[in-house]
């Protein structure tokens, strides 16, 4: 619900002893909405914040990623608690005074780096992840954002590449750099992404296949790995909360299962094991131990689909092997939903 200031009628708002009284809530400085209104839900929390902005200015960072549909960014910190403020991007001559619930950034802000959604001025999709990952906590969370945006299809590793070597002097750009060289277009989760980068930065393991189908000989689909290291052999598999219904854990089990009895190592981690990475080094390098370390001619797997044949593909074939990647992560997707 858009706030709205005091209207001395009472129709298009509060009156002035109205707006003190218990039925109102002061979103800022002088607007108000029904003191009902839901100020948990992300995009109400945005919507009030937007209306401090200053001519030009512009809602960004994780905020303007939710808005443009990318829904991980729901606004809160990793302990899925505790409330992020609203960045608000003022651009060179904005002005707003520090008030709680919002973040000020005085950037220079194009224009043409400013779009609407539901009527909120917001950045686009490539400003708003670059502000978010040259602001972020850390290297890690700021590869997590490049991950999920490009999970969401909103701005490629690409994109956000050659939009950072035009803001060589920009404050964060040595981090959204080293972010760069770790993120992946084919993380589906925050917490895959996070396993990953203990996999990479902690174990010092080299770089795995990510969301990878991976088959038997005889075309059979054993299931798409969540990382896979493809020469040791092992499979990685983050199990978070909703793998915990009776449905889905039966199919976690019959896929690590064929994944096994394919010689494949599999490990999992779960969502209290991130906060111990020493906990899931041990446990990646102990995996990796344990792997057969097969050369591709004694594997009773392969990451060839069916129809593969080993010789260069038309681009006919190229079109169907596409169709039929999408087919099959469309069904994971399916699976993932229970």
């Amino acid at each position: 619900m858009r706030p709205t200031r005091v209207d001395p009628s009472g129709e298009r708002g509060p009156t002035k002893s109205q707006a003190v009284g218990p039925r109102w809530r002061r979103t800022s400085r002088g607007f108000y909405v029904p003191a009902d209104v839901d100020v948990d839900v992300p995009e109400q929390r945005i919507l009030e914040a937007s209306m401090r902005l200053p001519e030009g200015g512009a809602v960004t960072g994780w905020a303007a990623c939710r808005l443009l549909g990318a829904n991980f960014f729901d606004g809160l910190g990793r302990d899925g608690v505790t409330t992020l403020p609203v960045p608000l991007c003022l651009a060179d001559r904005g002005q707003l005074k520090a008030e709680p619930g919002v973040v000020r950034y005085r950037d220079r802000l194009d224009p043409a780096e400013v779009v609407r959604r539901a009527g909120i001025p917001c950045a686009t999709p490539v400003r708003a992840l670059f502000d978010v990952a040259r602001y972020a906590p850390s290297l890690r969370e700021a590869v997590v954002a490049i991950d999920m945006m490009a999970a969401a299809e909103l701005v490629s590793i690409r994109q956000l590449t050659d939009y950072v070597s035009g803001k060589a002097r920009w404050r964060g750009v040595p981090l959204v750099r080293r972010a760069l060289r770790l993120a992946s277009e084919h993380s589906r989760s925050p917490n895959e992404t996070r396993m990953r980068l203990v996999w990479l930065l902690d174990a010092g393991l080299p770089s795995p296949l990510v969301n990878q189908p991976v088959f038997d000989r005889s075309g059979r689909l054993l299931g798409i790995a969540d990382l896979l290291d493809a020469k040791a052999g092992v499979v990685g598999e983050y199990d978070g909360a909703d793998h915990r219904t009776a449905r889905r854990h039966s199919r976690d089990v019959a896929r690590s299962d064929r994944f096994r009895r394919a010689g494949l190592e599999y490990f999992t981690i779960t969502g209290p094991d991130l906060a111990d990475r020493r906990l899931m080094v041990r446990r990646m390098q102990a995996t990796r131990d344990r792997a057969a370390w097969l050369s591709e001619s004694e594997r009773a797997w392969t990451l060839e689909p069916p129809f593969g044949s080993g010789r260069e593909l038309s681009l006919d074939e190229r079109l169907e092997h596409r169709a039929w990647e999408i087919a099959v992560y469309e069904q994971h997707e399916r699976e993932l939903a229970g």
